[in-house]
C-alpha cells in the first residue's frame, strides 16, 4: 500500500483552516484505488468566508493597484518554485490522475510557461489614446482588474488548468477563489503552498488567493454568490449551462471551456505512418481524457478504398499494442481513467456504440492484466462504420475511445468535421498546401492544427466555438478576460458652453 498523501487544508484569507463543518473527503490513486489524501470539504458557509476575504482584498484597493512589475514579480517567483519542485509535483499530478511521468513533466513545464508568459506581457499592457478631434481633450481607454474571480477547473489537468485560469487574474490584480475538481485537487494545493510566500513578501492583502475544495455544491455556490465578479469554469457542458445560468442572476463575466467533440481529418495524400502515429497521440494522450482530444478520425478513402483500409488496420493494430500501467512506472504508454465511475460512463458509450453498428476493430474491454485490475483501466479502442448519427461521434466520451468516419472529396469532409455541436479543435493532414490552409479556414474550431495535433504555447488563444464555450484562455486575449475596459475623458480647461439659458 502506498503511503498516504496528507493535505493540509482550505486557503481562506492567507491562512490554511479546516472546513468549517469538519466534513473531509479521501482523494484516491485511480492506477490502484489506493487512498492518496484526505482533504477538507468546504461548505457554503467556507465559500461565503473565502468570497468575502477576496471581496474585502480587492475594495482594499492593494493588489488591484500594485505596480504590474510587483504583480508579475509574484508570478515569477512562483514559476521559479514550480521548476525547483517540478520531479515532486509531477510525481504528485500522476499519482492524482493517472497520467504518466512524462505528461506530468510536460504538465509542470507548461505551467510555468504560463506564469511567466503573463508575467512578462503584464508589464508591457498599456491603455490607449484616442484621437477626440478637440485640442481641449484627451481621451484613453484603459484596461482595470474585473474584481473576485472564481476559478473552477477540471480533473484532467489540474496543475495547467489553474495556472492558465491563475496567472492572468493575478497579473490583472484581480483577487481570485479557486476550486479544483474534488477527484483531484492535490497538485492545486502544493501550487497555493508555493504561492503563499510570494504574495506576503510582494505586500499582497491576506485574501488576494484563497482556495476552497470539495465537488459540485462548491462550485455552484461560487457561480450564483453576488459578490463574485467573474466565473471562469472548464469542465463539462451540462455544468457550464448551469454556471451561466447561476451567473445570469447577478449578470456576472463567465468565461467557458466546455470540451470538444475534435476531428483529425486525414487525407489520403498523407504520409500513412506519421499521421497513423500522430492520429494515436491525439486519441489516446492520458487515455483519451483531454478536451481536445482528436476522438473523431475522419480518413479519406483513396485510390480503391486502400489507404483508408491500410491505414485502419495500421492503426488497430498499434492501439492494441499501447503499454498500460502504473503512471510512475518506466515503459507505460497509457494510464487508467481518472474514476470507476468515468470508467462506468465510457463502457456505457462503447456498449451503445456496438449496439448502433459501430465495428470494434481494437480495444473495447478491460484488460486482462491481474496487476491492473484493482485500477480504472480500459483499453485503447478503435471503433470502424461509423457516422454522424450515432451518439458516439456526437458525444464527448472523454475516454480512450477512437471513431473512424470515411469520406471521399474536400467539401464532404468539412462538412463533417462541422457536423457537431462543438467547436473546440482539430486537425487537417495532408501535403497540399493550399488545400490545408482551405479546410483549415472553413473549420468551425477554436484551434486547428495542420499535419500535428496537441501543440499549443501560452502566446495563442485557446477556446472555442459553438458550445464548446466563450472566451478565451492564454494569449492576450486569456488577460483580457481579467480585465474590465475603461474610457477615461479628460477636458483640459473646462469653460461654460451655455447650452441651456441662464
Amino acid at each position: 500500500m502506498r503511503p498516504v498523501v496528507r493535505t493540509t487544508s482550505l486557503f481562506i484569507d492567507g491562512s490554511w483552516t479546516a472546513a468549517a463543518d469538519g466534513r473531509e473527503r479521501i482523494v484516491t490513486n485511480p492506477f490502484d484505488a489506493s487512498d492518496l489524501a484526505t482533504v477538507p470539504e468546504a461548505s457554503t458557509a467556507d465559500v461565503d468566508r473565502a468570497v468575502r476575504a477576496a471581496r474585502a482584498a480587492f475594495d482594499a484597493g492593494g493588489w488591484a493597484h500594485a505596480p504590474a512589475a510587483r504583480r508579475a514579480a509574484v508570478l515569477t517567483a512562483t514559476a521559479d518554485a514550480l521548476q525547483e519542485h517540478r520531479e515532486e509535483l509531477a510525481r504528485l499530478e500522476t499519482l492524482d490522475t493517472g497520467k504518466t511521468l512524462a505528461e506530468s513533466r510536460y504538465d509542470v513545464d507548461d505551467s510555468t510557461a504560463v506564469l511567466r508568459y503573463y508575467a512578462a506581457l503584464v508589464t508591457t499592457e498599456a491603455g490607449r489614446t484616442v484621437d477626440t478631434g478637440r485640442p481641449d481633450a484627451v481621451s484613453r481607454v484603459v484596461h482595470e482588474p474585473v474584481g473576485v474571480c472564481a476559478l473552477i477547473t477540471p480533473w484532467n489537468y489540474p496543475l495547467l488548468q489553474i495556472t492558465w485560469k491563475l496567472a492572468p487574474a493575478l497579473a490583472a490584480g484581480n483577487t481570485v477563489v479557486a476550486k479544483p475538481s474534488e477527484v483531484t485537487p492535490l497538485t492545486t494545493v502544493r501550487l497555493f503552498e508555493l504561492l503563499q510566500q510570494p504574495l506576503t513578501e510582494a505586500g499582497a492583502p491576506p485574501g488576494t488567493a484563497n482556495l476552497v475544495l470539495g465537488g459540485g455544491a462548491v462550485g455552484a455556490a461560487l457561480a450564483e454568490h453576488p459578490d463574485v465578479d467573474l466565473v471562469s469554469f472548464t469542465g463539462g457542458l451540462s455544468t457550464g449551462r448551469s454556471v451561466m445560468r447561476a451567473a445570469a442572476e447577478t449578470v456576472k463575466k463567465v468565461a467557458l471551456e466546455l470540451g470538444g467533440k475534435n476531428p483529425n481529418i486525414v487525407f489520403a495524400d498523407s504520409d500513412l505512418d506519421t499521421a497513423v502515429d500522430y492520429a494515436l497521440t491525439a486519441a489516446f494522450l492520458h487515455s483519451g481524457q483531454v478536451c481536445s482530444a482528436g476522438s473523431r478520425l475522419l480518413l479519406q478513402r483513396g485510390p480503391d478504398a486502400q489507404f483508408a483500409a491500410a491505414f485502419t488496420a495500421e492503426l488497430s493494430r498499434r492501439a492494441d499494442r499501447i503499454k498500460l500501467g502504473d503512471g510512475l512506472a518506466k515503459g507505460t504508454e497509457c494510464g487508467p481513467l481518472v474514476s470507476a465511475d468515468h470508467r462506468a460512463k465510457v463502457e456505457r458509450h462503447l456498449a451503445g456504440a456496438l449496439a448502433e453498428g459501430a465495428v470494434l476493430r481494437a480495444g473495447g474491454a478491460r484488460p486482462d492484466d491481474p496487476e491492473l485490475q484493482a485500477g480504472y483501466f480500459l483499453r485503447p479502442t478503435v471503433l470502424t462504420d461509423c457516422h454522424p448519427g450515432m451518439a458516439v461521434v456526437r458525444e464527448e466520451v472523454f475516454g480512450p475511445v477512437l471513431t473512424v468516419e470515411l469520406f471521399d472529396e474536400e467539401d464532404e469532409a468539412v462538412a463533417l468535421a462541422n457536423d457537431t455541436p462543438y467547436g473546440l479543435a482539430g486537425a487537417v493532414w495532408t501535403k497540399d498546401a493550399g488545400r490545408a490552409e482551405r479546410v483549415a479556414q472553413r473549420l468551425r474550431l477554436g484551434t486547428v492544427w495542420i499535419n500535428d495535433y496537441h501543440p499549443y504555447v501560452p502566446q495563442a488563444e485557446w477556446g472555442g466555438f459553438k458550445q464548446s464555450g466563450t472566451g478565451r484562455e492564454l494569449g492576450p486575449s486569456g488577460l483580457r478576460e481579467y480585465q474590465e475596459t475603461k474610457h477615461v475623458w479628460r477636458t483640459l480647461d473646462p469653460a461654460p458652453q451655455y447650452w441651456f439659458s441662464d
